[in-house]
């Protein structure tokens, strides 16, 4: 398989779109690049007592509409390219779904499954002590992200504050509810994509109750497993794989029993009732609803001419290549992209920074109800781009944002 640079293809996305929209140059060349970027080294003592040296990584890559968003990954392979081509699709994603921001993105080069929660702790605090000038409310907004949680958050936060001598819970999103978190924010990305399913189903006369498979079953796959039976009145799971393996039932696999099984033993694999498959195969089954929720560039040149799901619901982050794109969009699969199906973290994590901004927090309900709102109203600006550029999804999701983003920096008269 062909290997991708990530932040190539983020700028190859940008200049499609760019194209479709008859962009100038000035405009292209700026949005191609972040606007912002800083580089961390990060001396920490280990609990060995030896001092080792990690680096670390915050790119801000629009202010346009807004304050820059986005995660922190901790992760031994982290490439400043990788960095900087999910603060750019922050920034699409932040626009797509209509939220006053930008984008971000930050990362530490270490291995977490191998540290210390006080050697993380100190990881975290020591990035924040480096990144505190750069980041607040109204400039950037970090969230966790791969191998970061509400925990690291919490670090964070507390951090910052003793830095800055006040309280402010809104500059990290996220966080534990008794410091500053939101209700409805540990389900928001899995939810956010369900709701897009939902409407995709509508528009295509697709049964939302039929057969539905997810690869990859971390946080965002366990709960669209729940959340895809819960909103959409019904639907069989029949298969779902992890880094392990996968599992397959015809009969139906139970979404809770799944869940409590791969948090009781690490896996999916072992499942009372379930056949063994190889991972990879979840993603050709005769499905309605494909849940692509694990790694980059799962589906590629090899194998998208091989995906029978009606729907294909990307809750990973870059799952589809671009190859694979147009291989699906001609075979007539409808493959909601990442910037849109994974946009309901971040706009929880918004909600959480309004809530913030004036001490007075939401009823889950209403948490639920404004995400639906703003999930089902993006869908369908999209689905009108898909219409009047005649375009696949992720490049109708692109012109979308990118249309946004552009109209901001023009009125600031940046270009």
């Amino acid at each position: 398989m062909k290997s991708y640079n990530s932040f190539e293809v983020e700028q190859q996305q940008v200049m499609e779109a760019a194209k479709l929209l008859n962009l100038d140059r000035p405009t292209v060349d700026l949005l191609l690049w972040p606007q912002r970027e800083f580089k961390f080294t990060l001396p920490i003592r280990m609990d060995n007592g030896e001092v080792k040296i990690f680096h670390g990584y915050r790119i801000q890559h629009n202010f346009a509409r807004g304050p820059a968003k986005g995660g922190i990954r901790f992760h031994p392979d982290e490439t400043v390219d990788t960095i900087r081509a999910l603060a750019g699709w922050m920034t699409w994603k932040t626009a797509v779904v209509d939220l006053p921001l930008g984008g971000g993105k930050g990362g530490i080069i270490c291995d977490p499954k191998n540290m210390s929660d006080r050697e993380l702790e100190s990881l975290s605090r020591s990035y924040i002590r480096a990144v505190a000038q750069y980041v607040g409310i109204d400039k950037d907004i970090p969230a966790p992200d791969v191998y970061t949680n509400p925990q690291t958050m919490a670090w964070m936060m507390d951090e910052y504050e003793t830095l800055m001598q006040r309280h402010q819970p809104g500059v990290l999103t996220d966080k534990p509810m008794q410091i500053g978190g939101t209700e409805g924010r540990r389900d928001a990305t899995a939810r956010g994509g369900v709701i897009t399913v939902r409407e995709a189903c509508k528009i295509l006369g697709v049964d939302p109750k039929g057969r539905y498979a997810i690869q990859g079953f971390g946080n965002a796959g366990q709960r669209a497993a729940l959340l895809h039976q819960e909103l959409l009145g019904g639907g069989k799971l029949i298969a779902a794989c992890d880094s392990r393996g996968g599992v397959y039932s015809e009969g139906g696999l139970s979404p809770k029993e799944l869940v409590t099984h791969k948090l009781k033993t690490g896996s999916v694999v072992g499942f009372p009732g379930a056949n063994p498959i190889p991972r990879d195969s979840v993603l050709d089954l005769n499905v309605e609803v494909l849940y692509p929720a694990a790694l980059e560039n799962a589906i590629n040149e090899t194998n998208a001419s091989k995906i029978k799901a009606k729907i294909v619901c990307e809750l990973a982050n870059g799952p589809t290549t671009p190859e694979a794109d147009v291989i699906l969009y001609n075979n007539g699969v409808h493959v909601i992209p990442d910037i849109l199906a994974s946009a309901g973290g971040v706009t929880v994590s918004y909600f959480e920074m309004v809530q913030d901004s004036y001490s007075y927090f939401w009823e889950e309900e209403i948490v639920h109800q404004r995400l639906d709102r703003k999930l089902t109203k993006a869908y369908h600006t999209v689905q009108e781009a898909v219409k009047e550029k005649k375009v696949h999804p992720r490049l109708a999701a692109m012109v979308v944002g990118v249309a946004r983003v552009a109209e901001a920096c023009k009125l600031r008269g940046w270009v």
